[in-house]
């Protein structure tokens, strides 16, 4: 597929946009992978240039479209549903500074979205502790840091009521001077100020 002018890129970046917002709302992919798989599909084994690809905003854009158009009425069901068990666990984190980021934080969240939430604790163990006192069995990978993509951080994974939940773990240090340019994120307040302005179900 040869791309001659720049509206033909922005018409492709367009295509791959919303093919890869279908992924993400349909079968819950990441944004990365989704894309990815959104060029193949479009393009074929065809080498792309990055400035063809969508960025998130865009991709975004279309999974609210997408979630409209076919999950009018059980999406914000979902997503209110998730916030809820977000509220609770946080809640229940609260000594960690949890901040909510992710799908259930920007209103995309739909069925095979998981809870995604960043701790700012002094010792990344005492949150390991308290899920096995809490008896919350959990595996552990590593993100990449919000503010130093070449940075990872340790992320706690697990099952919490049904749905799945991973915890980002950084310094205190890591959330001074550091805006929402860097990730989208709201505490506790912010939660609670999103669900009262939510109708409620």
């Amino acid at each position: 597929m040869a791309i001659h002018t720049p509206s033909d890129a922005e018409h492709l970046r367009a295509e791959i946009a919303a093919a890869a917002a279908r992924m993400i709302a349909e079968d819950g992919a990441d944004y990365a992978s989704a894309k990815r798989k959104a060029a193949k599909l479009i393009i074929g084994q065809q080498r792309i240039s990055g400035d063809v690809l969508p960025d998130n905003a865009q991709v975004e854009a279309q999974v609210r479209e997408y979630q409209a158009l076919f999950f009018g009425e059980s999406q914000p069901l979902r997503l209110r549903q998730l916030r809820l068990i977000a509220l609770e666990l946080m809640e229940k984190l609260s000594d960690f500074s949890p901040w909510l980021t992710g799908a259930v934080l920007n209103g995309t969240a739909g069925d095979h979205s998981d809870i995604h939430l960043l701790l700012f604790a002094d010792n990344s163990k005492d949150v390991a502790v308290f899920l096995l006192n809490a008896n919350i069995d959990y595996e552990v990978s590593e993100s990449s840091h919000f503010r130093y993509p070449d940075r990872s951080v340790e992320t706690l994974s697990f099952l919490w009521k049904h749905e799945g939940v991973h915890l980002s773990l950084y310094d205190p240090d890591d959330l001074r001077g550091a805006g929402r340019k860097f990730v989208e994120r709201t505490d506790l307040a912010g939660l609670r100020a999103l669900l009262a302005e939510e109708p409620e179900t």
